[in-house]
């Protein structure tokens, strides 16, 4: 005797052979009754991932015992942590998809193993060192406007170094560039930037810092959490511009950084002033000075000539011829004019040195500019090797050579 009946019917249960749909509800309804099964988060490696068209994310999640088939639809959050072989922390339910008589955990949420644990330890962290302080606006120090020298902590090979490079070539060639390397990435990374603050502690006259790396996962950009690297950067002598990550990458190092900046080449920027608007600024500070000095005059005859007016009128007989009197302005006002067009003049050919010293019309002119394999401008064949790599920019690109041969020039 067969039936769709109900298997929690006792008085039919050892005499009716159920359906197999009848089953299959039967298992579906029990695991989605059972709250823990409801409510699940499972950790796991994941395998067997497949994307289709859909959408929908298929996998399985596995230990060394186990296996469990998996199924997120396009809705669910964290797809793109899901590739063979990681380590990811899936929430979700279990549940039956009787077409195929299977058991799946139905997931709607997914992260790397580790991140929860990690972001939880950001957080303590973030609000022990906001309570001592570390964070307040009021101790941040301004960023200088002109600055002479400027350290940059970061690797020393990779993209990063010579994103900050191009810009602070392009912007402001007055700055010098000490590079201090450090790890960025990894168990090193931090005792390392300690290391590279302490370096710049212990250097006089270093104007500016910045604090750099590309962008990655939260364990990638991890070293910039870490309380010490936080106490180095409080620490520091100077003040610091962190450019760390993309945009939507927050560390505690940018909470006690001086200024932060959303990426590594934007750091640079916001440290480095434009030399042609230093050139416009000088130009308008000229004109305005001139215009000062015009009105100053203007003003100063008006009450020269009204105190000589009230003169006269009290004492006739000294009175002064007023031809003579204005004969004198107008020599006054002459002189004043040539030393204002001698200014001009001046401002003139200063702007045009500084037009001159751009690194553009530099490199315009043929000229290259040579860096070492660090990252640092060569200025010595002396410090190249047989074998060493060097970067070239031109007005137009850069390109990446290897030293062949090395003549010296013979000293006189």
């Amino acid at each position: 005797m067969t039936g769709n009946h109900d298997l929690n019917d006792e008085t039919t249960r050892l005499v009716t052979a159920y359906t197999v749909t009848a089953v299959a509800d039967y298992i579906k309804a029990t695991l989605e009754s059972d709250p823990r099964l409801s409510d699940l988060t499972v950790v796991g490696e994941a395998s067997g991932y497949r994307n289709p068209s859909s959408g929908h994310h298929y996998f399985s999640l596995r230990d060394d015992k186990s296996v469990i088939r998996c199924v997120m639809f396009r809705s669910g959050k964290g797809g793109e942590f899901l590739s063979d072989g990681n380590q990811v922390i899936c929430h979700g339910r279990i549940s039956m998809y009787p077409a195929r008589g299977d058991m799946q955990f139905y997931v709607d949420r997914v992260e790397p193993d580790g991140v929860g644990a990690l972001q939880k330890a950001f957080e303590e962290l973030r609000k022990r060192l906001e309570t001592e302080g570390i964070f307040d606006l009021d101790r941040k120090r301004i960023i200088p406007s002109m600055p002479s020298r400027i350290a940059v902590i970061t690797s020393p090979t990779g993209a990063v170094i010579q994103d900050i490079l191009n810009v602070l070539t392009r912007r402001y060639p007055l700055a010098e560039l000490t590079l201090i390397p450090a790890s960025v990435q990894g168990e090193k990374a931090a005792p390392e930037i300690v290391q590279a603050f302490q370096i710049l502690n212990a250097i006089d006259d270093i104007d500016v810092a910045i604090l750099a790396r590309g962008g990655g996962s939260l364990e990638d950009l991890w070293p910039f959490n870490e309380e010490s690297v936080a106490r180095a950067i409080f620490g520091s002598n100077v003040p610091v511009v962190t450019g760390i990550g993309h945009e939507t990458d927050t560390t505690i190092a940018d909470y006690v950084a001086d200024k932060r900046a959303p990426t590594p080449s934007a750091a640079a920027e916001i440290i480095a002033p434009d030399i042609y608007d230093l050139t416009e600024s000088t130009v308008d500070y000229g004109t305005r000075i001139n215009s000062a000095i015009i009105r100053i005059i203007r003003d100063n005859r008006s009450r020269f000539e009204l105190a000589l007016d009230r003169i006269n009128a009290r004492t006739p007989v000294t009175t002064i011829p007023r031809q003579n009197i204005r004969e004198f302005l107008t020599r006054a006002q002459l002189a004043s004019q040539r030393a204002i067009d001698s200014s001009r003049q001046q401002l003139a050919t200063v702007e045009a040195s500084l037009n001159a010293l751009g690194p553009s019309n530099i490199l315009d002119r043929g000229y290259v500019i040579a860096q070492l394999s660090n990252g640092s401008v060569a200025t010595s064949a002396k410090q190249y090797a047989s074998g060493d790599k060097l970067g070239l920019t031109f007005s137009d690109g850069s390109v990446e050579a290897t030293v062949d041969n090395i003549e010296l020039q013979q000293e006189t």
